[in-house]
This record gives C-alpha cells, sequence and structure tokens, in this order.
C-alpha cells in the first residue's frame, strides 16, 4: 500500500498549531535550499509524507528554539540522513535567569566556565530564523535597532534575539520606532553604569570580566524594575 501524502496547503495545516509564523514562501524556501524534498505527482504538485513533515519539525524548531543558521541545520540533517544522531543543540537564554543574589555569587565561579558559541547569521538565515519579512527587518536597521557585526555583514546572538522579540511585539503595535527609543535608554543607562565604575576600573585596571558582571548585573535591575512598573 502507497504511503500517504499531503499537500503543501495540509502540510501548513499541521504546523501552524506549533510554529505559528510558518508559511508556504517559507516551507518552499526550505525545498529551495535543499532541506527537503518532497516528491512531485504526476499534476506536478508536491506530496509531503510524514518523514517529509518530521524533517519539517526539526528544521523550525531548533530555528526557532536554537536560532540554528542553515548551514549547521544542513549539517545536521545530513548527519540524520547516515544514521548518526546530530549533537543537541545548545538553546540560548537573551535574558539570564538567575536572580540578581544569584548572580553575584555565581559569577566568581562562572569565569573560566565555557561560553556558548557565537552566531554568525546571513541576513537570509536572520529572516529565517526570527520570522521577520524584509520590509520588518528593514526598518528595524533603518531605526539601528538591529545590525551586523561590526565590520562584517553577518548578525550576532544579540540581533537575532531582538529580531525574534520585534516580530512578536508588532502585533501589539511595537514597531522599530519604539524599539529604537528603548535602545537610546539602554545606551543611557549603560553610559551611566560606565561612568560609576570608571574609578573602580582605573585602580584595578580595565576588564572585561568586570564590565560583563556589570552589565549582567545591570540587565537583571532593568528586568525587574520593568517588572515592577507592570505591577503598578
Amino acid at each position: 500500500m502507497a504511503e500517504s501524502t499531503r499537500s503543501i496547503g495540509q502540510v501548513l495545516n499541521v504546523l501552524k498549531s506549533d510554529f505559528s509564523d510558518i508559511s508556504i514562501s517559507k516551507i518552499r524556501f526550505l525545498e529551495a535550499e535543499g532541506l527537503i524534498s518532497p516528491v512531485r505527482a504526476p499534476s506536478g504538485y508536491r506530496r509531503y509524507s510524514e518523514a517529509d513533515i518530521e524533517r519539517l519539525r526539526y528544521i523550525l524548531r531548533v530555528q526557532r528554539d536554537n536560532y540554528l543558521p542553515l548551514k549547521v541545520i544542513r549539517e545536521h540533517l545530513d548527519m540524520m540522513d547516515r544514521g548518526v544522531t546530530p549533537p543537541t543543540p545548545e538553546a540560548p537564554t537573551p535574558v539570564p535567569e538567575p536572580p540578581v543574589e544569584a548572580t553575584a555569587q555565581a559569577s566568581s565561579n562562572e569565569k573560566g566556565a565555557t561560553r556558548k558559541p557565537p552566531i554568525r547569521m546571513t541576513r537570509t538565515e536572520l529572516l529565517e530564523a526570527s520570522g521577520l519579512t524584509e520590509p520588518q527587518l528593514h526598518e528595524l536597521e533603518r531605526a539601528m535597532v538591529v545590525q551586523p557585526r561590526r565590520g562584517t555583514k553577518h548578525y550576532g546572538r544579540e540581533a537575532v534575539t531582538i529580531a525574534i522579540a520585534a516580530r512578536r511585539l508588532a502585533p501589539y503595535g511595537v514597531d522599530a520606532r519604539h524599539l529604537r527609543q528603548v535602545k537610546s535608554l539602554a545606551n543611557r543607562e549603560y553610559g551611566i553604569i560606565e561612568q560609576a565604575i570608571a574609578p573602580y576600573q582605573r585602580r584595578r585596571g580595565p576588564s572585561r570580566d568586570v564590565s560583563a558582571e556589570v552589565t549582567q548585573l545591570l540587565v537583571h535591575v532593568h528586568a525587574a524594575m520593568v517588572l515592577m512598573a507592570n505591577e503598578r
């Protein structure tokens, strides 16, 4: 008995509940990139097997949850095709979860810990990972909210985090103009803290570890204050 297959519209309906930003154009893009290979019916239409759908689930999940670029996803799929289990991708955490009091306690123990590997995405990969449209990304770049890493055409972890948040905030009316104001406030906040720790840095000497620790604490303080404001 021949395996049952689905049309691209049926696949969209199957995946929509788990991946709200899935679209026919995104599925076709993944096919064009060679990540999925649906069969063609005699009529010429694409037909997707259950294996194709599970492959799509994997691709969409690691894009959404782990921000994996297409190059890495392709390597993982090649391993799966050879019967090899791909490495479990590490889930990035855009905002650290430990409370402020735990951060200071743990910082001395974490200085030797391995940092998360950097993310290096092309523009196309950023659009696919974030679910943003080209016009939306253009607006964020024009507002200098999302930008490639300095001196490159590739986007890092922070750009991906902001792009995903921007896409999720858009339905609530938060757009590039508002996010530019948030960025201005963030720059001002960091400027205040940088000025405050300058005497310490002069006494002890410049230290990236100190700057990173202070920045992390500032993130916690900012998040807590926003939550407090929301409770009023």
